[in-house]
C-alpha cells in the first residue's frame, strides 16, 4: 500500500509541473502540424491521380515520421520530468520528510517509479492514439501492429525512467540528466550507424552499432517498433529512414528487459543504502 500511495503522490506532483503542461501543449501543436501536413499531402496526391499503392505507401511513411517524433518527445519528457525526483530531493533534504514515515525506502522508490510510469503511459497513449486517429481520418490508412509498436515505445520510456532514477540515487540532477541523455544519444547514433552499415554491407560498422545497443538498448526498442509498424514494402526497399536493413532481434528486446530489471534492482539497492 505504501508504494501505491507514493505512486499517487508522484503522479499528482508530475501533473502539476509546468514541464508536463508544456509537453502536452507541444504534443497538441505537433498533432495539429502533422494533420495539416498529411491533409495537404493526401490532397495533392489525389489531384495528381497517383496510383493507389504509391499513395498508400506515402501516407504510411508520413505516419512513421510522426511516430518517430512522438518517440523522441516521449523519451525527452520522461527524462526531464523524472531527472530531479531523487537527486534533487536528496540534495535539498526534502526526501527526509518522506523517508521518516512508516514507509520503506523500497516502497518510496517503487512508488515514484509507478507514478511516473503511469504518467508516461497516459502521454504515449494520447499522442500515439491522437496521431493514428487523425491519420486514419485523413488518409484511411494506419500503421501495422499498432499495439505492439506503441508498447515498444512505452517500454523504451520505462527504460529511460529506470536509468534516470538509478542515476538519481548517486548523482546530482545535472549529472543525472547528462548521463541519461548522453547514453540515449549514444544509442541513437549507434542505431543509425548500424543501419547505414547494413545498407553499405559493412560488417564492422554494423558490429559497432550493435555494441552501442548493448551499452544502451533504448534505440533498439524504437527500431523494432518501426519494423513492426511500417509497411513491409517500404522497409524492404530501403527507401525509408527506418529500413529493414538491420532489425533488432527479439533477443535484443529480451536483453532490454533484463537491462531494465537490473537498473531497477541496483537503484533500489543503492537508494536503500544511501545516506540521506
Amino acid at each position: 500500500m505504501g508504494a501505491w500511495v507514493m505512486a499517487g503522490v508522484t503522479f499528482r506532483e508530475a501533473a502539476r509541473k509546468k514541464l508536463l503542461l508544456m509537453a502536452l501543449l507541444a504534443g497538441v501543436a505537433f498533432i495539429a502540424l502533422f494533420s495539416t501536413g498529411m491533409h495537404f499531402q493526401v490532397k495533392d496526391i489525389h489531384a495528381r491521380h497517383v496510383a493507389p499503392l504509391i499513395a498508400r505507401e506515402a501516407s504510411r511513411t508520413f505516419i512513421m515520421v510522426g511516430l518517430y517524433t512522438i518517440d523522441l518527445l516521449a523519451v525527452v519528457l520522461t527524462a526531464l520530468t523524472s531527472v530531479d525526483t531523487l537527486s534533487g530531493e536528496i540534495s535539498s533534504g526534502t526526501i527526509q520528510a518522506v523517508a521518516t514515515k512508516p514507509v520503506s525506502r523500497r516502497q518510496i522508490f517503487l512508488g515514484k517509479w509507478l507514478g511516473f510510469a503511469a504518467m508516461i503511459t497516459v502521454y504515449v497513449a494520447l499522442m500515439v492514439g491522437g496521431l493514428v486517429a487523425m491519420a486514419r481520418w485523413l488518409s484511411g490508412v494506419g500503421p501495422r501492429n499498432l499495439i505492439l509498436g506503441a508498447s515498444l515505445i512505452w517500454f523504451e520510456c520505462l527504460l529511460i525512467l529506470s536509468l534516470t532514477l538509478l542515476f538519481g540515487t548517486a548523482f546530482s540532477t545535472l549529472t543525472n540528466g547528462v548521463l541519461v541523455l548522453g547514453l540515449h544519444g549514444l544509442a541513437f547514433l549507434g542505431g543509425w550507424i548500424e543501419q547505414i552499415g547494413a545498407i553499405a554491407h559493412s560488417p564492422r560498422t554494423v558490429m559497432l552499432g550493435i555494441v552501442s545497443s548493448v551499452i544502451m538498448p533504448s534505440e533498439s526498442l524504437w527500431r523494432r517498433a518501426a519494423f513492426e509498424m511500417q509497411s513491409p514494402l517500404v522497409g524492404s526497399l530501403n527507401i525509408s529512414p527506418f529500413s529493414n536493413a538491420s532489425v533488432p532481434s527479439k533477443a535484443m528486446i529480451g536483453y532490454a528487459a533484463i537491462y531494465l530489471g537490473l537498473a531497477m534492482a541496483f537503484a533500489v539497492r543503492r537508494f536503500g543504502r544511501r545516506d540521506l
